[in-house]
């Protein structure tokens, strides 16, 4: 009997085909039920070996050998390539019926190792101009299709990283073209406007139909932003200014205020503070960074606040063995929040929000239970603090909702949620109370783009026409149930598979062992990131199915029976 991603080859009654082609991959479409199939990883055969194989073909769309191969080095590179056995099932994958991502390429095709020669040599160019060291390869985004990023040396490669999670519906989708083409919004693109003095007509309804159209429960404001560091820096701002005016009772600053504040001192600069948690990100600058605790090398030498960091709990895997210890550890965390939020009240520094991102994505995609998040929010209430949930990389459907703290299940989840990433621009939505007293208090230039709008504003539109948060819930379970499997298979190397819909990680032993890991899958065609200190995280585009997570599994499985 098969196993995980294999039990997709279930027998029913058969069909026969011939398959013949003279290169290293074959592909079909089943005229059955419409299921596109393709053969990979065929490289052993030299170019001129034409074969042809007697295929059993299934009304589900399924497929076996069924006759004997021609040629010995044909029979030795099947053998290999079509495994289909108890452990699993290599190279051989069940697509997608092609309509539902007709822009995608069938696979990924390695010309070179990555970075290749072209890369190094732009690298070289770039590197007299600016810091490099970030800088993996250089890409060919015209060629890039779908869930495939092509870089500038040809190699094509299943991307399971999306620019740091922030490609929401895959590369040059034709309905994001077909905006770009449509001559209405020209002026759009051409006219960048300062959105907070000299708005476009059609601002509102863009908003209406866009962002605010996907609002979290509760809140009916939205103020747009660039990027989410500049969305999380202006939630803490107006944070602390709603905070100002209910200490004072009213919002009309006294002279002193105004007088000490162009000094950078109290009462005008209060001694006010966010409290954030440990292994948590929110961004690079001043106060961002202030809030984040992900990685030491992104607050060296940068001047900080005294702002309290709690603990965030730290789960044990699988989660129905450690239901106990689990629990005592959320708890452990939650009294450690309260007992910051007094400490620095008695300090001077009270604490005017929390700031908790829903998955601690960059720290390691850490989780907590729906409880420990309601709770928290409950402690935010009790202590008059504001509840900012950063959703920046959780936001825009990658767990399944299109909000991550909707699985939390509260009609009041928050005060303020920040985005930006797969909603292509930034921002954060707030309650009432919190919107700013004054003009020019939330302000820069540009305040947003509004050709982002229009791009989400189709986004959208495809989400919903193509049904795209369930397609990431079956796509979810079937990635997390595959590395459920290989952490089996291989305890030594990988351990605490977890996550939700495509929103998945799994930890290495080590970081040594993680990042050959991602190296090597990288040569061998797929794009995965890193995070925390041994983790692999899964960022996927929502036009992920689940032919590409068998796809994804059977070379991923490849890579770690190598490292073995």
């Amino acid at each position: 009997m098969l196993s995980g991603w294999a039990e997709s080859l279930a027998l029913q009654k058969s069909r026969r085909l011939l398959l013949c082609s003279s290169s290293g991959a074959g592909s079909f479409t089943c005229g059955s039920c419409g299921c596109h199939w393709i053969i990979s990883g065929l490289e052993t055969l030299e170019a001129e070996d034409s074969f042809c194989l007697s295929l059993t073909l299934f009304d589900c769309g399924c497929f076996v050998m069924a006759t004997s191969l021609i040629s010995r080095q044909l029979a030795f590179s099947l053998q290999k390539n079509l495994w289909l056995s108890a452990s699993g099932c290599r190279y051989v994958s069940k697509a997608a019926a092609k309509p539902q991502v007709e822009f995608d390429y069938d696979g990924p095709s390695m010309k070179t190792t990555v970075p290749g020669p072209r890369s190094k040599e732009l690298m070289k160019q770039l590197g007299q101009i600016q810091n490099t060291g970030a800088i993996n390869f250089f890409c060919n985004y015209e060629e890039s299709k779908g869930n495939y990023l092509v870089d500038v040396d040809g190699n094509r490669m299943l991307d399971i990283y999306t620019q740091i999670s922030s490609i929401p519906i895959g590369y040059n989708h034709p309905a994001l073209l077909k905006v770009m083409a449509n001559p209405n919004n020209l002026s759009t693109f051409v006219n960048r406007p300062a959105l907070g003095i000299l708005p476009p007509e059609n601002f509102p309804d863009k908003i209406t139909e866009s962002l605010l159209s996907v609002a979290p429960s509760g809140m009916t404001r939205v103020q747009t932003m660039s990027c989410g560091a500049c969305s999380n820096e202006n939630a803490y701002k107006a944070i602390f200014i709603w905070y100002r005016n209910k200490e004072r009772g009213q919002n009309t600053p006294t002279n002193e205020e105004l007088n000490t504040s162009m000094i950078n001192q109290a009462p005008g600069c209060p001694e006010l503070s966010i409290l954030s948690f440990m292994g948590g990100f929110h961004g690079r600058t001043l106060g961002c960074l202030a809030t984040t605790h992900s990685k030491a090398i992104h607050k060296l030498d940068i001047p900080s606040f005294d702002w309290p960091v709690a603990p965030f709990p730290r789960l044990q895997y699988p989660l129905d063995e450690f239901t106990r210890e689990n629990a005592e550890e959320e708890a452990r965390c939650l009294e450690e929040v309260e007992d910051l939020i007094v400490k620095w009240r008695q300090k001077g520094k009270p604490v005017a929000g929390i700031v908790i991102e829903p998955i601690q994505a960059e720290g390691g995609d850490n989780h907590a239970s729906p409880d420990f998040f309601r709770r928290l929010r409950n402690i935010a209430r009790k202590h008059g603090c504001a509840f900012h949930v950063d959703e920046v990389q959780t936001g825009g459907g990658g767990t399944g909702k299109f909000w991550a703290h909707e699985h939390w299940g509260m009609d009041d989840p928050a005060d303020i949620v920040s985005f930006s990433k797969k909603l292509l621009s930034g921002g954060y939505y707030h309650k009432d109370e919190l919107q700013p007293d004054k003009p020019y208090r939330i302000f820069n230039t540009w305040m947003g783009d509004p050709s982002k709008n229009l791009f989400l504003s189709e986004v959208l539109n495809v989400i919903r026409r193509e049904n795209l948060l369930e397609e990431v819930t079956r796509s979810g379970k079937a990635l997390l149930n595959g590395l459920y499997e290989l952490q089996a298979q291989y305890p030594s190397i990988l351990s605490r598979a977890r996550g939700q819909g495509t929103f998945c990680a799994i930890d290495a032993f080590d970081d040594a062992t993680r990042d050959r890991i991602l190296l090597k899958a990288r040569d061998k065609g797929v794009l995965l990131g890193g995070c925390g200190d041994r983790s692999i995280r899964f960022r996927p585009a929502l036009v992920f199915k689940e032919y590409h997570v068998n796809l994804f599994l059977n070379i991923f499985n490849d890579v770690l029976a190598q490292h073995k």
